[in-house]
């Protein structure tokens, strides 16, 4: 089985970097108070905690997440697109990097090992922009509308955060059917 990752913007109209806690975001996006939005994010980064992930929510930098898609597409090339995927969630999630910075972005393929200057050299023009565009098209042909979102197999599908029962009795059927 391969997983591949694939582009889904939340906000793919959001700035390149809108210079605001995520959790004022929130509170406009969702029409909740300031306090509720970050409520929300504890809520998240205590679920995370339980299965041993640190979210620093409070630390989260919003803005446009196009060009780090494409660099996930540009990783992919190199066979290093999990690596690449899970850095940049570690650099989003815990570290309060800026995903719309390109020289960030630069920086984060270098250390998984990556080309820095051909990372650059991507991310100054449109490589892996039609890529990133067909993920979202594609998504938007499977009524995706928000992330975790899982397909098995191009048939099954998982939306949100499932307990563990609900992967494997997933996984379970997909092995079936392939089987039979």
């Amino acid at each position: 089985m391969t997983l591949v990752w694939r582009s889904f913007q939340l906000d793919p109209q959001a700035p390149k970097q809108a210079g605001i806690p995520v959790a004022e975001m929130l509170a406009e996006k969702y029409g909740v108070s300031l306090a509720e939005a970050q409520a929300m994010n504890e809520r998240v980064a205590g679920l995370a905690a339980e299965v041993g992930l640190e979210f620093r929510l409070d630390e989260v930098r919003y803005g446009n997440t196009f060009d780090a898609h494409r660099l996930v597409h540009f990783a992919a090339a190199r066979g290093a697109q999990a690596r690449m995927k899970e850095r940049l969630f570690a650099a989003y999630f815990t570290e309060g990097e800026d995903l719309g910075d390109d020289a960030v972005l630069a920086r984060l393929a270098e250390e998984i090992g990556l080309d820095g200057e051909e990372a650059r050299a991507a991310l100054s023009g449109e490589a892996f922009a039609d890529e990133v565009l067909a993920d979202r098209a594609r998504a938007g042909e499977l009524g995706i509308r928000g992330v975790p979102f899982y397909l098995i197999d191009e048939k099954l599908a998982i939306s949100g955060a499932q307990p563990l029962a609900t992967f494997t009795r997933a996984l379970e059927k997909a092995w079936a059917d392939a089987k039979g």
